[in-house]
């Protein structure tokens, strides 16, 4: 009987929550800052602005990430809140879901220059593949702004004051296309094995994908995961390897700690970048600084004990700089990132999209219309090419 008892109590102990995986903070939804917004030296005093954002992960308690990372000077958020959205494409709250965000347990805070700021946690059941309320209210001069361009989806703003915690539409009646000042989602999980970051360019931001519906290839491998781990767009619309782009961002590598290596629970980075640095003014017609880059990219991922997965670099015939000699460029990359050891994994977007009967151009029902971008289609047969066990 004793022996007995003890299997039992042994029973219940491995069973309880006692040994169950500690609640920890992994990334749900993440954006790269791309630059300022043009002529915002003096900041958006006393603007409400709120951002539309949709989570990958689920979880019953959120916190948010805000950037000053192209400020020049000191920004204040007087006040910020978090809802969830009550429909799509739309600044209305769910009604119940309004939550005012504090820092420290204050209930604003300012950011230094260049600096980041993060949220506590606050209690809110966020359903996976879901749209949040992010909104800020800056009650002083503070700039230039920091922004991401390229969202293919719709955020409102108010220029007269501090409208954060209503729940009405009718507070927000101006309209932007572009991301202020928030960076990143976080939630609070016990059973979510941690985040993916997608490094990438305009066809990782998701452009020219429909407008308001969440079908960037990132999104897309969001659904494929089913809740078991974040996935967070790091892409921005121009970025290169090797060079600055001014509204695309600094270089992959330079913002390579702040994008991906410090995104919160990440523990995999697919690298998908390059052809602007081939495709772009002045182009790069030599492969080998190219793939110094991505080498670079994966062993500084790998010191953080990160997975790395390279992403071979899709076609661009018919692109209006596309020429045969950068296709050679093209070609020479994506035949490394195919045989590297740099990668534990390697997804081959090229072979996905390109068309048989004529493999430098993307297959026509994939291709947007540019022959540069993929549409919507093309973005889901990426999602489906990501083998999830390499994630």
């Amino acid at each position: 009987m004793t022996r007995f008892l003890l299997a039992v109590a042994l029973l219940v102990a491995a069973a309880s929550p006692a040994h169950a995986a500690p609640p920890r903070w992994v990334g749900t939804w993440a954006t790269a800052p791309s630059s300022a917004v043009p002529g915002t030296d003096n900041g958006y005093p006393n603007f409400s602005i709120r951002n539309i954002v949709h989570v990958s992960a689920g979880g019953k308690e959120i916190r948010v990430r805000l950037s000053n990372a192209y400020g020049r000077t000191p920004i204040t958020f007087g006040q910020v809140t978090v809802a969830r959205a009550a429909g799509p494409d739309t600044p209305l709250a769910l009604p119940g879901t309004m939550r005012t965000l504090t820092f420290g347990g204050a209930s604003s805070i300012t950011a230094p220059p260049g600096a980041d700021v993060v949220s506590d946690g606050v209690a809110l059941i966020v359903p996976a593949d879901s749209d949040l309320l992010i909104s800020t209210f800056t009650p002083t001069p503070g700039g230039p702004v920091t922004h991401h361009s390229l969202t293919m989806q719709n955020s409102y703003f108010n220029r007269t004051g501090n409208v954060t915690a209503e729940e009405s539409a009718a507070f927000y009646p101006e309209r932007t296309t572009a991301w202020h000042y928030v960076s990143g989602v976080d939630v609070r999980s016990s059973t979510l094995q941690g985040a993916v970051v997608a490094l990438g360019d305009s066809i990782t931001d998701g452009a020219n994908s429909t407008w308001g519906a969440n079908l960037r290839w990132p999104d897309q491998l969001a659904d494929r995961v089913n809740s078991r781990l974040g996935v967070l767009n790091a892409g921005i619309s121009g970025n290169r390897l090797l060079l600055d782009g001014g509204s695309a961002g600094p270089n992959a590598l330079a913002r390579l700690n702040r994008d991906v290596l410090t995104q919160t629970g990440v523990r995999t980075v697919i690298v998908f970048e390059g052809i602007n640095d081939i495709q772009q003014t002045p182009h790069q017609t030599d492969p080998a600084p190219i793939i110094a880059a991505l080498k670079q990219i994966a062993a500084r991922a790998h010191d953080r004990g990160l997975r790395v997965v390279g992403a071979t670099i899709t076609p661009f015939k018919g692109w209006n700089s596309y020429t045969e000699q950068l296709e050679g460029v093209r070609q020479a990359v994506n035949s490394f990132i195919r045989t590297s050891r740099d990668f534990d994994a390697v997804v081959d977007f090229d072979a996905v999209i390109r068309d048989p009967a004529d493999p430098q151009r993307i297959r026509p029902d994939y291709d947007q219309g540019d022959h540069l971008h993929p549409g919507d289609k093309g973005f889901e047969a990426m999602a489906k090419a990501v083998k999830l066990a390499t994630l």
